[in-house]
């Protein structure tokens, strides 16, 4: 897994993005010829990935909107986030 500290900055690899899919009502990672299904979870970390924000704000934004201990949303997204990198899903603008 790439070197996530909480200081980096994701953004989401040329030509991959987010979108709904309104038909199916459920959000899907669209990549070069590969997709991935967003689960409800992943959908609210990825929908604060804009290439300028740390994941430590996306982090404290998102344990104070759930109300849940930063500590378990800091491992989850850290996670996730090196598995997306480690994917070339996402890549580091810092």
């Amino acid at each position: 897994m790439a070197d996530v500290t909480e200081a980096r900055v994701p953004a989401f690899a040329r030509g991959t993005r987010l979108q709904r899919d309104q038909v199916r009502d459920q959000w899907v990672i669209q990549a070069p010829e590969r997709a991935f299904l967003a689960d409800p979870v992943a959908a609210e970390v990825l929908q604060r990935v804009d290439g300028e924000t740390s994941l430590g704000v996306m982090i404290d934004g998102l344990a104070t909107a759930f109300e849940a201990p930063r500590e378990v949303i800091a491992r989850d997204v850290l996670a996730m986030v090196g598995d997306l990198a480690d994917r070339q899903v996402l890549v580091w603008k810092a």
